[in-house]
């Protein structure tokens, strides 16, 4: 009998070894290729159509330079770009593979492809854009009460879906550049795979996951503390680290032991200043502007310009309630302008914002600012920036922290910006009285609009100047700094 058991278990034994050495070697032959620098593809004259060579195309001049008396040049580095977003509406990471192309890097572009890209990003045959698969409708929620239900399945279904498109979809390259936030499950995904395929993870730091989960769930909230655990234990690990502040190279120094390159954000190209007759053939061409273009341009109306995602950290009541105030002014004292207030994005919020828009033009709180949204092309919103009199931000930094892309490209286009300033990297980018001018509520907003549109706009118009300037500083002058980690040489 003891036999019998002892042979029923060895076979047993046997089963169990053979399944699980099968179950090892199907893992081993499936696991996603790994990063070989030998098996990089050199850069051919044939990667480019003959339209490349009549427009920027990123990749063409490096190949021209560095391909001597053949038709091929070794690219200088590769890397994978990771947004858990939309790629059009993440300016930061386009710029980067822009760069990093223009300077002879292949570039795999992994993210949600639900906007246009960059003309450049489209051209460029060493970009390589993989789109993620989008999240299903029914693991989509703003409720805060379903959300600790429905976001662990989001992330099961992300995991899953980063892991199979980064580590069999994307070709293995020698860095990874990841967008932070989200950082969950980007950054432990994303640490995976640089693993698998032997390849270094930098993380580009725009703002800090946990602080952004707390707007949602409260800062002693459960989740937010592991979130905050979570990113800075693998963010440990990575190769290096990019900052959009000082301050926030600064924070991560001090709490998490991070050694962080500061690099600003800056306008692309699009963005820039107009000239009197391009300004003109802009308010006629925009739908939202052509109605008051002719007011514009006389200055009996003034144009403001605010861009947002709709978001928690963006308070637009601050906005409607400051136009209120100032419609009042307008109706009691003639002499200032009108306002054509246009708000450009996509959010979650914009129905609620939208249905209280309507509730005060309903009550005729707003006879003198008319408010338009619109969804613009880069090309479009660009030449928007570069016509309005005034650009406004409402961005409220979860962490204090990070700086709003919007101020950027508002600076780029010579648009002087008015701002929530109640956040430590503010000074970073606005310089008082100079470029800008920063409120903290809607009372102090009002009082600002009233100030500048006074007496026919005289110090807006040393805002302006100081705008100007501020234009000139571009995302090329910023970059050389993410070369460097990305082992890019560049000449002096």
């Amino acid at each position: 009998m003891a036999g019998s058991w002892a042979e029923l278990f060895g076979l047993l034994f046997i089963y169990f070894a053979a399944a699980l050495s099968t179950i090892f070697t199907a893992i081993l032959y499936t696991l996603p290729s790994h990063y070989e620098s030998s098996e990089e593809a050199p850069i051919s004259e044939d990667d480019f159509a003959e339209t490349d060579k009549t427009r920027p195309c990123p990749g063409l001049t490096y190949l021209h330079k560095y391909r001597g008396d053949g038709k091929t040049a070794q690219p200088s580095t590769s890397v994978t770009i990771l947004v858990l977003g939309d790629i059009g509406r993440s300016p930061r990471m386009q710029y980067h593979a822009t760069s990093i192309a223009s300077h002879g890097g292949r570039v795999e572009l992994v993210g949600y492809a639900e906007s246009d890209v960059l003309p450049e990003i489209q051209a460029s045959p060493l970009i390589n854009i993989v789109a993620l698969k989008a999240v299903p409708e029914r693991l989509r929620t703003s409720s805060k009460a379903l959300f600790p239900i429905i976001g662990p399945l989001k992330v099961l279904y992300q995991i899953w879906n980063l892991y199979h498109t980064l580590a069999y979809k994307a070709k293995a390259t020698k860095f990874m550049l990841v967008q932070n936030p989200p950082s969950i499950p980007t950054l432990l995904v994303g640490q995976l795979v640089c693993f698998l395929r032997c390849t270094k993870l930098i993380i580009d730091w725009h703002n800090l996951g946990h602080t952004i989960l707390a707007l949602k769930l409260g800062k002693k909230h459960a989740l937010v503390k592991m979130s905050e655990a979570y990113e800075s234990y693998i963010a440990k690990y990575a190769f290096g680290h990019f900052a959009v502040s000082q301050a926030m190279a600064k924070l991560l120094k001090q709490r998490y032991g991070i050694e962080a390159q500061p690099l600003y954000d800056r306008p692309a190209r699009q963005f820039q200043p107009l000239t009197a007759a391009q300004r003109s053939a802009l308010l006629a061409k925009v739908p939202e502007t052509a109605k008051h273009a002719i007011d514009i341009q006389q200055d009996r109306w003034k144009l403001l310009v605010s861009s947002t995602s709709w978001t928690p950290d963006e308070d637009f009541s601050i906005l409607l309630d400051a136009l209120v105030a100032y419609s009042a002014t307008v109706n009691m004292e003639p002499s200032y302008p009108k306002l054509l207030v246009i708000i450009t994005g996509k959010g979650p919020l914009k129905g609620y914002y939208l249905e209280k828009i309507e509730k005060l033009n309903k009550h005729k709180k707003l006879l003198h600012c008319h408010i338009r949204t619109a969804w613009l092309s880069m090309e479009d919103y660009a030449g928007l920036l570069g016509s309005a009199d005034l650009g406004v931000s409402l961005h409220m930094s979860s962490s204090g922290v990070d700086l709003p892309m919007k101020v950027v490209d508002m600076f780029g286009a010579a648009c002087p910006v008015i701002g929530w300033d109640n956040f430590a990297a503010w000074p970073e980018l606005v310089q008082e009285g100079v470029n800008g001018m920063g409120f903290q509520d809607a009372s102090s907003l009002s009082t600002l609009l009233e100030t500048l549109f006074a007496n026919g706009g005289a110090k807006l118009e040393k805002l302006r100047s100081g705008a100007l300037i501020e234009s000139r500083r571009r995302w090329e002058d910023e970059w050389p700094t993410a070369a460097k980690v990305l082992g890019i040489k560049l000449e002096t």
